[in-house]
């Protein structure tokens, strides 16, 4: 996948990381061009939380400690941004970490917040949609939601780690985890662990 374009939101679920390190692969791919960027409201929670960050402001930035040359970041409760619409050129979109929250809203089509919509649009343009939905145990109402949304064509992509690559941190099971949503969405990271890869 050459010149990709790409949609990428964090939700009000735990793992903040894993989204840092989402945005730090697709700033440093040269296979992607631009990323559309929103966090809701409730990620600024989760990531005052578990990363000390406050505000929306230069949030890229700061996850990325460095500005951006391709992210840009949209608020979420901004439902003229260009990936509201069909029409604007997209490759996918990711939702890392997905609250169960925004899973019903996938789910049901609400559309009621620029995230929502910019998934409910990815599915109607039948492009690739994965949501790393992150809740544990699921009840009756995130199992039906997750078999609605994959029956609309999304992809349901559990945040479970790998132990089998023996990571040393949180970063590098993060790290490898954003490495496998990417190689489902056609950009296969270099340091990515392959199991048993063939001689």
């Amino acid at each position: 996948m050459e010149s990709a374009n790409l949609t990428v939101a964090i939700t009000g679920a735990s793992g903040a990381i894993l989204a840092q390190e989402m945005l730090r692969a697709l700033e440093a791919d040269h296979r992607v061009a631009r990323v559309h960027f929103a966090a809701s409201e409730n990620s600024l929670r989760v990531l005052a939380e578990e990363f000390g960050l406050s505000g929306r402001n230069d949030l890229v930035e700061k996850l990325l400690g460095a500005a951006s040359k391709k992210i840009i970041q949209h608020a979420d409760a901004d439902i003229g941004a260009p990936i509201a619409s069909g029409s604007h050129p997209s490759n996918g979109m990711i939702v890392l970490p997905c609250s169960m929250g925004t899973l019903a809203a996938v789910a049901n089509g609400l559309a009621n917040s620029l995230i929502a919509r910019a998934a409910d649009v990815t599915l109607k343009e039948r492009r690739p949609l994965i949501l790393c939905v992150r809740e544990t145990p699921f009840n009756r109402i995130h199992l039906r939601n997750m078999t609605l949304a994959a029956e609309a064509g999304a992809m349901i992509f559990p945040v479970i780690p790998a132990f089998y690559n023996h990571p040393v941190d949180s970063t590098e099971m993060a790290r490898q985890f954003v490495c496998r949503v990417l190689a489902h969405i056609g950009l296969p990271q270099p340091g990515a662990y392959v199991w048993k890869p063939e001689e």
